[in-house]
């Protein structure tokens, strides 16, 4: 993926105590959607138009199983890679998927995290695969 693009109202968040980097409670997902995020005010997965729920997409996103490690005075989180398979017809039944988007399952807004831009929108077919690959990790602080 691209480089991430931090949803402003969540660095809020940050700083208000409102994102928990190392409880064992908060559930994170990565859903697909066809908006351009606006990052200055997004705040809550509403803001966004995900991809229909169907053919191997689920409304809500996949669990990205999130942690946070800390050394010194720099935190690490990581992800667990996403793979989405398109079942039955073309994934979430839609051709405009572009963007990804992660955002925190249990707060009640669906608190908005991080984006990435595909760079066009895509289409998965039967069969095919799409993968949100975090690599070795999903961002540092510090």
């Amino acid at each position: 993926m691209v480089a991430a693009v931090k949803y402003e109202p969540w660095i809020e968040g940050v700083g208000n105590k409102l994102i928990d980097f190392f409880g064992t409670t908060d559930t994170w997902k990565i859903v697909i959607h066809t908006d351009a995020p606006v990052a200055a005010t997004d705040d809550e997965l509403a803001d966004l138009t995900e991809i229909g729920n169907s053919n191997g997409y689920t409304t809500g996103g996949g669990n990205i199983t999130f942690n946070s490690t800390r050394s010194g005075a720099t935190i690490t989180m990581t992800a667990v890679d996403v793979v989405w398979t398109a079942a039955t017809g073309n994934l979430g039944s839609s051709t405009t998927g572009r963007y990804f988007s992660i955002h925190d399952d249990t707060s009640v807004t669906d608190r908005l995290m991080t984006s990435y831009d595909y760079g066009a929108t895509f289409t998965v077919a039967v069969g095919e695969t799409m993968t949100a690959d975090f690599g070795a990790s999903l961002a540092t602080i510090g």
